[in-house]
């Protein structure tokens, strides 16, 4: 019954990409920066970059992909001023029933879609509806965020954006031609220590940014094969047991390239990517499988290195390492290094630290450095994130930001040159590690249009005005980054 299912899921998410045309979806694609089918001039079609849609007084949002972290997302939105939830989809009734349920007692009375791979395209088809939040498996990520686009929705669209750079290059064409916002929703930007560090940055507290570090390192071995609770027809596993690089990067890059203007003054040149062997995943695989048949499949097959560790260069001279490691027995980490000639940051172990001349701020130092850079959009909504909840918060404050800058006209803290570029680490890193670790040229996004593009404001002096429809009790929460 099971195998049944996965099969039909698989199948069901081709005929999807079929609709789109065919050559979007390539798991393998070795296409570079030089003959990509998408890079036909060397300059966009019109520059997203700090671009102001029209203001939308009420946001409609339509979710799609409703398991694990859909749901507190649906809660988010649910409380946010000037929002109408318009539909729920997803592929189990279930899912989307449960989804419905936490709108009970508010203004919300979507309409529901579910049972058919084609369902979200009905939802997706409607004039009344201005944004699609994309929380589904990440083979239809990109899939779903160019036909979205394409039928005049923004688009907020989970990590990752895009598996391949072909289907990094449509998000850039297709957000370019419609003018339509393609915003990947990296939360990790909008964590506290992560937004902290990134004023600081702004006002020149570090100095020349020289390096920077960010990690996706969290232990999620049994969760990737507990076909009850964990993912949705093992396709996380999945992904482990057929790529070998840094499948999950833009936890760790998305802060430290805000911090160094990446795509706003300065560029990611080229990679090399390593991986260490598999120690964990097919041992596990192998003694599932002698107590349950489910699990032979896995038993024979190679899964990805447990650590990868991915070096960057940027156009500017600037060094990033990116590490991932979902399977080895470590402590939750994400790194958050930063390094200048003046300061230095760091925030796991956490609490966060700071360090100047080589010396760490004691606690007191560490309450004057908060209280003159914490920005003005963590003044404003900060503490209710923290009672709302959704990873302490910043997916709260990366929802209520979305919505503001769509409300007031205002240009989005993460374009779809960012979501392409941070996706377009793991294929990238997937080509170094297969050909010893050799340096691989990153493909520009923007153009050139990196060069002039100013950096991104994320709420650092001015917060918004949309207000939050929270009562005491509610919290939105889900299963981790």
């Amino acid at each position: 019954m099971e195998n049944k299912r996965r099969q039909f899921m698989k199948l069901s998410s081709i005929s999807a990409l079929g609709l789109l045309g065919g050559s979007v979806f390539s798991a393998n694609s070795e296409t570079t920066f030089k003959d990509s089918a998408y890079l036909k001039s060397n300059s966009s079609l019109f520059n997203m970059s700090g671009y102001r849609a029209p203001k939308l007084e009420e946001v409609r949002i339509g979710f799609i992909g409703l398991g694990m972290r859909g749901p507190g997302a649906v809660q988010r939105m649910s409380m946010i001023e000037g929002v109408t939830i318009k539909g729920l989809c997803d592929l189990r009734e279930e899912s989307v029933m449960k989804s419905k349920d936490i709108l009970k007692g508010t203004k919300h009375k979507p309409d529901l879609y579910f049972g058919s791979a084609y369902a979200w395209k009905e939802m997706v088809d409607r004039d009344d509806i201005d944004l699609i939040y994309i929380l589904t498996p990440w083979d239809w990520h990109t899939p779903m965020a160019v036909y979205a686009m394409e039928a005049g929705k923004h688009v907020a669209v989970e990590v990752p954006a895009a598996k391949t750079l072909d289907e990094a290059w449509e998000l850039v064409e297709t957000s370019e031609r419609t003018k339509k916002h393609c915003m990947m929703m990296e939360n990790c930007c909008y964590d506290f220590f992560e937004l902290l560090t990134l004023n600081m940055a702004r006002q020149n507290y570090f100095g020349d940014i020289i390096h920077g570090e960010g990690a996706y390192i969290h232990n999620l071995l049994d969760l990737n094969f507990d076909k009850t609770n964990g993912y949705e027809s093992m396709w996380r596993l999945e992904e482990n047991a057929s790529r070998n690089g840094n499948l999950y990067p833009t936890h760790g890059l998305g802060p430290v390239c805000q911090i160094m203007n990446i795509n706003r003054g300065d560029q990611l040149d080229y990679l090399s990517s390593l991986s260490s062997a598999d120690f964990n995943m097919q041992k596990l695989a192998k003694e599932k499988a002698m107590n349950d048949p489910f699990y032979s499949e896995y038993a024979n097959r190679s899964f990805r290195g447990n650590m990868n560790t991915t070096m960057i260069k940027t156009k500017k001279g600037r060094s990033i390492m990116i590490q991932h490691d979902v399977s080895s027995d470590r402590p939750y980490s994400r790194i958050h290094m930063i390094s200048g000639t003046k300061a230095f940051a760091q925030k796991w172990p956490t609490p966060g630290k700071i360090a100047v001349n080589d010396k760490w701020l004691g606690e007191s130092e560490m309450k004057t450095i908060e209280k003159k850079y914490t920005p003005e959009l963590v003044k404003k909504v900060g503490e209710l994130a923290k009672k709302i909840g959704g990873h302490g918060g910043m997916d709260f404050i990366m929802d209520w930001r979305l919505i503001d800058c769509l409300r007031n006209g205002l240009p989005l803290d993460q374009d779809v040159y960012d979501a392409a570029l941070w996706s377009s680490i793991t294929p990238l890193s997937e080509k170094s590690v297969a050909n010893r670790s050799n340096s691989i040229d990153i493909p520009d996004f923007t153009r050139g249009n990196w060069k002039t593009n100013t950096p991104v404001d994320i709420g650092l002096q001015g917060a918004g005005n949309t207000s939050v429809n929270y009562k005491s009790g509610a919290k939105s929460s889900q299963i981790g980054l």
